[in-house]
């Protein structure tokens, strides 16, 4: 009885051993055939290309200018007596500045206006003389030498007045003088003299300096290559024109300037020393925010392209040699490398010229996973995660 238990517990453990080896075989070879089934197709986004009206604009580097500058001279010589405005203060225009010491000039005036009067006088009895001469000649009661002497006499007295008035007009004016006054309406500056210098007549040194600054001119630069660039797309259509083209400021710490402002001229010719050419835009300025010497970026409007192309910029990438390139999931949901025509940035994209159509579907996201003919799934993109506060 022994001997047969023993063989049926031996028969039974060898039964469980051939089954455990059998799952074991069996398990290993379906884990082998699952891996060369191959894995599931990648999946990528996607973003379809679209043409749309584009505003062309280029960065130009540029300095602001003040709109009008005036510098104060004297036009009289004089002694400072006393200085009519706030340094920094706006002036309106024909608002006085400088008081000339005015006494000697009005002295002058005064001595021109009595040799004018005195003039008058001796011309009314000039007058009176050669119309007597002249009925007296008549009858014979004078001699026509002295109507002769008379009517020169009168004619000496009208030359007389006429001089004398033009120094009263001259005194006048430089009386006028002795008050310094602004030509133009806008921010003064400080002041080079104080109260008792002496200044002389259209002197080399301003006494101050009176800027416009509202508005206020951007004096822009644009290379030669750009410029014919941009007047070659206009020529052949690829870019409209826009009727009034805007100009978009960004200050030194990086900040928009609020107004915009408009292209007022471009220069007739190259500096020969940059090879650029001056552009010089306007821009309302009420609160005096720009001020002459600034220097900011301007965003200038070229023109519309009606059927601009943009590709993400996470899409392109560059092969050793430099190319741009991007994926596209082309027919049987196969990818294809395709090398684009970049021409600049928009935003968060390139305008592209070449390489792409509308209607192309060009990858955005799952570039690592995929190369060129591999097959793929097209799954939505990511959703972005809100920003943390």
């Amino acid at each position: 009885m022994r001997k047969r238990y023993l063989q049926q517990s031996s028969g039974l453990l060898l039964t469980g051993a051939i089954g455990v080896l059998l799952t074991a075989c069996g398990q290993q070879e379906g884990g082998q055939a699952g891996h060369g089934m191959g894995g599931a197709k990648p999946e990528v986004a996607v973003e379809e290309v679209k043409a749309q009206p584009l505003t062309m604009a280029s960065e130009l580097a540029g300095r602001t200018v003040a709109a009008e500058v005036a510098e104060i001279r004297p036009q009289v010589n004089g002694i400072i007596r006393k200085r009519l405005f706030t340094e920094g203060a706006e002036v309106k225009a024909g608002e006085p500045l400088y008081q000339i010491e005015p006494d000697s000039f009005q002295a002058a005036f005064d001595s021109a206006q009595a040799a004018l009067a005195k003039a008058e006088a001796t011309l009314l009895s000039a007058k009176a003389k050669s119309d007597r001469m002249s009925e007296l000649v008549k009858i014979n009661a004078v001699s026509k030498q002295d109507t002769d002497d008379a009517t020169a006499a009168y004619k000496t007295a009208l030359a007389d007045v006429a001089s004398n008035k033009a120094a009263v007009q001259t005194a006048r004016i430089n009386l006028n003088y002795t008050k310094v006054l602004s030509p133009i309406s806008g921010k003064v500056g400080k002041s080079s003299v104080t109260t008792g210098a002496l200044v002389t007549a259209n002197q080399t040194t301003a006494l101050a300096t009176v800027q416009q600054l509202d508005p206020i001119y951007v004096d822009l630069t644009q290379t030669s290559k750009e410029w014919f660039a941009l007047k070659q797309q206009l020529a052949n259509g690829k870019l409209q024109a826009e009727s009034d083209a805007k100009v978009h400021l960004k200050l030194e710490d990086g900040s928009q300037y609020p107004l915009a402002g408009k292209l007022a001229f471009k220069d007739v010719s190259v500096d020969t020393s940059t090879g650029t050419i001056t552009l010089r835009a306007i821009f309302p300025n009420p609160k005096r925010d720009l001020l002459p010497g600034m220097f900011v970026k301007a965003s200038l409007e070229e023109g519309v392209r009606q059927n601009g192309i943009l590709v993400p910029q996470q899409s392109v990438t560059r092969t050793p040699t430099g190319e741009a390139v991007a994926m596209v999931v082309g027919k049987g949901n196969k990818i294809e490398q395709r090398v684009l025509k970049v021409e600049r940035s928009m935003g968060d994209k390139w305008l592209v010229s070449s390489g792409v159509v509308v209607g192309d579907k060009v990858v955005t996201e799952g570039l690592q996973k995929i190369a060129p003919g591999a097959e793929v799934t097209i799954a939505a993109p990511a959703a972005k995660q809100p920003a943390k506060q």
